[in-house]
């Protein structure tokens, strides 16, 4: 039984379903796991070792009763430290915040808790949950399973790694300008940034409502390693809370589309200069979904980049507004400067400007879903080059600016609140690397469905890791 840990979460579920093995066992195998590799990770910062124990207990009763279980049963999850879980600190990786206490569940807690998942810790975050890597004065920096000096992504880079590792097969991320994709490709491992409001989210513990346009680009969301997992999680993520007013009574799956779907595929990358490497799996990726029996053109959809740029000019104008303040009076000298840089590459504007940009908004997310209408699925590069060092956005404004132009697609895609999937595909310079599969609004099911069509022909990443690991 301490070989569990390897297990994703549907198969976990299913074996104790099954009774094949205990929930407790399935927990101890994770903790085990937690043990032996977090040390040197310091992906989860808040160990709930104890309370997962004990829980396992009561879901091992649960199962010996014969009660009705839920469809994550016994299965750990992790939680991002943005996320309130009642009792817990909800600190943000800001040292100010540290004694911040939640008083309740966050909606998609509450929703994981009574789909029977058992959380076992809390996952490393960046300051204000606010850079594409994860360090923090509060909690230290996260590494990358993959080695020295790749950065894990951010903000859910705690999440990312701690996925790859092995340290459970479901963890909980939140994305507003990439932050659940780049930890994704950095770590080798899948994701699916959710529709906007898909689910629901409420933090009791939050000074203030978010800004119109945070609450249409920040979304809930799971990292695993398989795509099975992240649809099983999604799935039970999305019931809606009364909490969160914007969050649709939309059923997970939607209606069954007729004939072979189609796949369109671009390389346009708005400028930047795409790794050779990037277009490879592309390519590949490509040519698995067509054997899987999609139909897979060629075809660009609108200008990404200029959503990308909406995200730094309205994106920008209301953090301005919403988050620099606290930034500045809580924020560290690093925080600081980087947002210095965010700023320095946006087009900050003023309130008429901001109204217009706005709603130009609408008319962009209406082109892509004219071309999405004809092409349900598009496959697109996530990065335009293998992930950056852990420390890259500190070394200046350039390096700021490079790794957001390679990132288009993400920040892109945020502003337009579309689904998209991230999935690991190999090492490109010896880094993870992985291609993105956008898709119709409240279409994830499409979106995990290719993933895992992907995943079959091409294998796990994280499963080279480990063997990497075994290996010495």
């Amino acid at each position: 039984m301490n070989e569990l840990w390897r297990l994703g979460a549907a198969d976990m579920a299913a074996g104790i379903r099954d009774k094949q093995y205990k929930p407790s066992e399935a927990v101890e195998s994770v903790l085990a796991r937690v043990a032996d590799r977090n040390g040197e990770l310091n992906a989860i910062t808040y160990d709930l070792a104890d309370r997962a124990r004990a829980e396992a207990i009561e879901a091992d009763a649960a199962v010996a009763s014969g009660r009705a279980l839920g469809p994550l049963h016994g299965v750990p999850v992790t939680i991002k430290e943005n996320i309130d879980q009642a009792g817990l600190p909800n600190p943000n990786g800001v040292p100010a915040f540290a004694e911040l206490i939640a008083t309740d569940d966050a909606p998609l807690v509450r929703n994981l808790r009574r789909a029977g998942a058992v959380i076992i810790g809390r996952t490393n975050v960046p300051e204000f949950s606010m850079r594409a890597t994860t360090d923090n004065p509060l909690r230290g920096r996260t590494r990358n399973p993959w080695g020295e000096p790749i950065s894990p992504g951010g903000s859910s880079g705690g999440a990312g790694a701690a996925c790859a590792a092995g340290m459970g097969p479901l963890h909980h991320g939140n994305d507003i300008g990439g932050s659940l994709r780049f930890p994704a490709m950095a770590n080798g491992v899948t994701t699916v940034k959710p529709t906007s409001n898909r689910v629901p989210v409420y933090n009791g513990s939050a000074a203030a409502e978010r800004g119109p346009l945070a609450q249409l680009m920040s979304v809930q969301g799971i990292i695993a390693r398989h795509a099975d997992d992240v649809r099983l999680a999604t799935s039970v993520m999305i019931e809606p809370d009364p909490r969160d007013p914007l969050s649709p009574p939309v059923p997970f799956e939607g209606p069954s589309l007729t004939g072979p779907l189609t796949v369109a595929v671009t390389t346009e990358t708005g400028g930047y200069d795409i790794h050779p490497g990037i277009v490879e799996l592309l390519q590949r990726a490509a040519a698995q979904l067509a054997d899987a029996g999609y139909r897979v053109v060629e075809a660009d959809p609108p200008p990404v980049i200029d959503a990308a740029n909406g995200w730094f000019s309205t994106g920008a104008t209301e953090m301005e507004a919403t988050l620099l303040p606290p930034i500045r009076e809580h924020g560290s000298p690093v925080i600081n400067e980087i947002f210095d840089n965010y700023f320095k590459m946006s087009n900050l504007l003023d309130r008429d400007g901001y109204i217009a940009s706005f709603a130009d908004r609408t008319r962009l997310l209406r082109d892509w879903n004219l071309f999405l209408d004809q092409h349900p699925l598009l496959l697109t590069p996530f990065m335009m080059c293998p992930m950056f060092d852990f420390d890259y956005d500190e070394r200046g404004f350039a390096e700021v600016k490079d790794l957001f132009d390679a990132s288009v697609y993400s920040t892109g895609i945020n502003y337009l609140g579309l689904p998209a999937g991230v999935i690991g595909m190999d090492l490109v310079d010896d880094r993870p690397a992985a291609v993105q599969i956008v898709g119709r609004r409240y279409r994830e099911d499409l979106i995990c469905d290719a993933m895992a069509a992907v995943e079959q022909r091409n294998g796990v990443l994280a499963h080279r890791l480990w063997e990497r690991e075994a290996a010495g």
